[in-house]
């Protein structure tokens, strides 16, 4: 059986407030849902899935809005965990991250945010309860993570010099 869940938008012109309704599933089951809201021209598009590894779950939630992704990522809980935000800087388009929601100390999630933003050319901002001593369990995820959006197609296109000197390394 279904829940409601209510989204709202802030647009930056006008600070227009309008809210989506939609059903979901009670759990995520690894599909997409396409919400579009007429009166502002605007979707948002929200994946979720599960891997499973050996001792971990990992549970991720891809929320993609107009101009940037927010990601979930979350290990053997649903505890929200540290939240990054990150985007591309001037005048050379460095990645710029911050901690939002967490203490300084703990930067697991945060090298993440920053490739994110390399990889798919959008602000990203990112909220992980990954452990934080646990290196390798943040690659796969970071690995299962790159995989799904590559798959939705946020991902943007390697130039292919690039793509034969990121082989080389």
């Amino acid at each position: 059986m279904g829940r409601h869940l209510q989204v709202h938008l802030i647009m930056a012109s006008g600070e227009l407030n309008s809210a989506l309704h939609i059903t979901t599933d009670a759990q995520c089951n690894g599909k997409s849902k396409t919400l579009e809201d007429q009166a502002i021209d605007s979707s948002v598009q929200i994946t979720c899935f599960t891997e499973d590894l050996h001792d971990v779950a990992l549970h991720f939630q891809i929320i993609r809005l107009t101009k940037q992704i927010y990601v979930w990522i979350g290990c053997n809980t649903a505890r929200f965990g540290h939240l990054y935000a990150a985007a591309a800087t001037q005048p050379n388009n460095a990645v710029s991250v911050t901690s939002l929601i967490g203490g300084s100390s703990d930067n697991t999630g945060s090298g993440i945010a920053r490739r994110l933003v390399l990889k798919t050319g959008l602000n990203i901002v990112l909220a992980c309860n990954i452990p934080k001593d646990s290196p390798m369990v943040e690659a796969t995820a970071e690995r299962k993570l790159v995989e799904k959006l590559r798959n939705l197609g946020y991902v943007k296109a390697t130039p292919e010099g690039m793509r034969a000197t990121l082989a080389g390394s």
